[in-house]
């Protein structure tokens, strides 16, 4: 006899929810490489791009522990469909902000890289935004709860 519990959840559910934690576990990977780079690579990096990851304050690199942990995290609740994926959505998308406040507007990191460089930032936002839209939409629908 099928599960009751999960028939009326649809199967777009489990593919938007798993995607997301896919996109949230790269970050997380990301996070891992930006951390874990050696002196040796970041001493290797042009001096403008060094200038910027040597410069970045603790809060910045905080703010982004707490960004893709939090996205993974929240999608993992999604996954298992409970209510505290949103505020933990929540706590991630105020970290990718942030992080994105220090980068644009504090570090001007854009003069570094270029104006291409703001694409993936953005990208990152608006995922954010739509992830903690949807474990709302989630909610109302009693898919997690």
């Amino acid at each position: 006899m099928p599960d009751q519990t999960h028939s009326a959840v649809p199967r777009s559910f489990w593919i938007i929810a798993g995607l997301s934690l896919v996109w949230n576990l790269l970050g997380v990977g990301a996070y891992i490489d930006h951390v874990m780079t050696s002196e040796e690579a970041i001493q290797a990096l042009p001096d403008a791009e060094r200038m910027l990851y040597e410069n970045a304050p603790a809060w910045v690199t905080a703010a982004f522990a707490i960004a893709v942990n939090g996205g993974a995290l929240g999608c993992l609740l999604l996954l298992l469909r409970k209510a505290w994926a949103t505020p933990v959505l929540i706590l991630s998308l105020v970290g990718v902000i942030v992080q994105m406040y220090h980068s644009f507007f504090i570090a001007n990191s854009v003069e570094v890289y270029g104006p291409g460089s703001a694409v993936m930032p953005a990208m990152v936002i608006v995922i954010g935004v739509l992830l903690v839209w949807y474990s709302r939409f989630a909610t109302s629908k009693g898919w997690i709860s």
